[in-house]
This record gives C-alpha cells, sequence and structure tokens, in this order.
C-alpha cells in the first residue's frame, strides 16, 4: 500500500509540473503575441500620423498603410485559436466573429474596392480600430506582466464607450459606400448559368452583413458594459455559460 501511496504521489507531482509548464509556455507566447500586436498597432499610429502630417490629407492613407494592415489584422485570427485550445478563456463563437468581420472588412471590402478607399469612413474606422487595439494589447501585455497601470486599465474599459459606437458608424457608411460599385460591376458574383449552377449575389451579401450589426453590435456592447462594471466597480455580474 506504501508503495502505491509513493506512486500516486510521483504521478501527481509529474502532472503538476507539467501543468507548471504549459502554463509558464502559454503565459511566455501571450505575454510575446501581445507586445508584437501593440508594436504592430502602434506603427500603423505613428505611419497614418506621419503621412497626415506631411500630405495634409487623407487621400492615399489607406494605400500607405493597407500592407501593415493586412497583416496584423490577419495574424489577429491566432487568438481564436488561443481560444480554442484554452490558453484564453474567451468565447471561441465571440473572438472568431469579431476577428474575422474586420478581416472581411480590410481584405473583402475596403482592399478589394480601390474607388472606396479614400472615403472618410474608412479613415474614421482605422482611427477606432488603431486606438481600440493599442489599448486592448497593452492592457494584455501589462496584465500578463503583473504590472498594470491605472490608467492603462481605465482607457481599456471607458475608450471603447465611445470609440465602438464610432468604428461601427465607419465600417457601416463604408459597406454603404461599396454598394454602388459592387452593383455596377458586379464583383465576387456568380450569375446563373454557371457550370456549377450557383448563384451568389454579393451585393445582397453586404446587405446582409449589414443588417447583421443591428443584433449584434448591441450584444457586444453591452457585455462590454458589463465587464467595465465588474472590473472598474468590482460588481458581480452572473452570466450564463456560452
Amino acid at each position: 500500500m506504501a508503495s502505491g501511496e509513493e506512486d500516486g504521489t510521483v504521478d501527481d507531482k509529474e502532472n503538476n509540473n507539467k501543468k507548471k509548464t504549459k502554463s509558464a509556455l502559454a503565459t511566455a507566447w501571450l505575454t510575446f503575441y501581445n507586445i508584437a500586436m501593440t508594436a504592430g498597432w502602434l506603427v500603423l499610429a505613428i505611419a497614418m500620423a506621419r503621412f497626415y502630417i506631411q500630405k495634409g490629407s487623407t487621400k492615399g492613407l489607406y494605400r500607405s498603410i493597407a500592407r501593415t494592415l493586412k497583416f496584423f489584422q490577419t495574424f489577429a485570427l491566432v487568438e481564436v485559436g488561443h481560444c480554442a485550445i484554452g490558453i484564453v478563456r474567451t468565447s471561441v463563437i465571440v473572438t472568431g466573429v469579431q476577428v474575422c468581420s474586420r478581416i472581411f472588412m480590410v481584405w473583402f471590402i475596403t482592399n478589394s474596392i480601390r474607388q472606396i478607399q479614400n472615403e472618410e469612413s474608412v479613415i474614421l474606422f482605422l482611427v477606432v480600430w488603431t486606438l481600440t487595439e493599442i489599448t486592448r494589447y497593452s492592457y494584455y501585455t501589462f496584465k500578463l506582466l503583473h504590472h498594470l497601470p491605472y490608467f492603462i486599465k481605465w482607457a481599456r474599459y471607458n475608450l471603447f464607450i465611445i470609440l465602438y459606437p464610432l468604428g461601427v458608424i465607419g465600417e457601416l457608411l463604408t459597406i454603404y459606400a461599396a454598394l454602388p460599385v459592387v452593383r455596377r460591376t458586379g464583383m465576387y458574383s456568380m450569375r446563373l448559368p454557371n457550370k456549377y449552377n450557383v448563384s451568389f449575389d454579393y451585393y445582397y451579401c453586404l446587405i446582409i452583413a449589414m443588417l447583421s450589426y443591428i443584433p449584434l453590435f448591441p450584444q457586444l456592447y453591452f457585455h462590454m458594459l458589463r465587464q467595465r462594471r465588474r472590473v472598474l466597480h468590482g460588481e458581480v455580474i452572473v452570466e450564463k455559460d456560452d
């Protein structure tokens, strides 16, 4: 019996050591990732500010930062993986919707339709995204390092109150500006007859995308408000599991 107990103790120690190692590796990776993303969005912010100072106009701004924007926004897909394997305790679905909607805005709307790249709405959501991401990733970085300045926490849970709606307005106006171009050119659409016997109209796809903001935006916005009350005011929020 004594031998069995000793074997069990050894196994428990080994399991605990493995868990600690995995936890340390996960923390190291998340710290590196958030530092890199903070730096990436800072680079974007500096590039946009420099462009405007030099040119005195936002015309051509998107093209000047497009490559960097596409890289860092697409790389954010890694966050869905973080949720899927459990190193970040966030809903895979919520994270996936947020990340994929951003990628959709970048690749399939703004980047694909050059006629809208100088729209003020594009600059609006770019500025909002940049401020939001610098705040968000720096918050995660300092939290992982166990040295979170209050002003970073304050910014994380207060700036979104204004930035989130502004970002949604910018995105919706950009999609709206794209509609006439998409309808005229028929881009990404498939008309019958064709060898696949499938019909798809990108114009109506964009309209559906705009309509999807109606149920999704309030849910995400009020979720952030609940998080704000919990983090800044210490309120206990009871939520149903996803």
